[in-house]
């Protein structure tokens, strides 16, 4: 049994935006997992987010089976229009972060929004 239930997590709140924060993320894995002491948790969450965060730096595509994949998509130059004034504002080329849920946890999240609504 790998502890992972398919219910929501305690702090998926009834409102419009559902939030779960890091430390709320960190306490639910210290609530599932007692034997790890919640130091542990945060450092093993807080490595987790960096190395995804290095990667991304880099270009790299992180992918992790069963969630999904990030990756960076390059964002060319354009015109742009400030919205306060309307006029015209040159948009440098960017690159940004991009997140593709994957097969599984699409699914999950299907099934859980079909049993809510």
């Amino acid at each position: 049994m790998s502890g992972v239930s398919d219910d929501p997590p305690s702090c998926y709140r009834e409102f419009a935006e559902p939030l779960m924060t890091k430390s709320e993320l960190i306490a639910e894995l210290s609530a599932a997992h007692p034997h790890l002491g919640a130091r542990h948790i945060e450092l093993i969450v807080q490595t987790i987010l960096s190395e995804i965060s290095g990667a991304l730096a880099r270009g790299d595509r992180v992918e992790i089976r069963g969630f999904g994949a990030f990756v960076v998509k390059k964002r060319d130059a354009r015109q742009g229009r400030n919205p306060r004034t309307g006029s015209a504002v040159s948009v440098e080329e960017k690159t940004i972060p991009f997140f593709k849920a994957g097969k599984e946890l699409r699914e999950r999240v299907n099934a859980h929004a079909t049993r809510r609504g």
